[in-house]
């Protein structure tokens, strides 16, 4: 275990300065969770949450979602569809201020 979030540290290796696990990040703030929903991008994914809100005026609830771009280390083998757990970070870039510490399950494999 490391970090202090109860998550394994991954088996591979890798140099990457920014992986909470082999680099120098820390990680501090909140942790989320979520699905892949891109990997397009270099050494980024970004995570999809879905969550109901409440609205009155009809007295149902309205699905939404919010998209999180988060830094993916080399060490993590990600694919669209797994379902991750991010942390917070200091500011990578731009958009980019949470990083993947643990994949939870692969949604493809059920």
């Amino acid at each position: 275990m490391a970090l202090g979030l109860n998550v394994p540290e991954p088996e591979e290796a890798c140099s990457d300065e920014n992986c909470p696990f082999h680099g120098t990040l820390s990680v501090r703030g909140q942790t989320l969770e979520g699905t892949v929903a891109s990997t397009d991008m270099d050494k980024t994914v970004v995570v999809e949450r879905e969550y109901d809100v409440r609205v009155p005026k009809y007295d149902r609830y309205m699905k939404r979602r919010s998209r999180v771009p988060a830094h993916a280390p080399p060490c993590m083998d990600l694919e669209e569809g797994d379902t991750v757990r991010i942390a917070e970070t200091r500011p990578l870039s731009k958009t980019k201020s949470h990083v993947v510490v643990a994949t939870l399950a692969d949604e493809g494999d059920a």
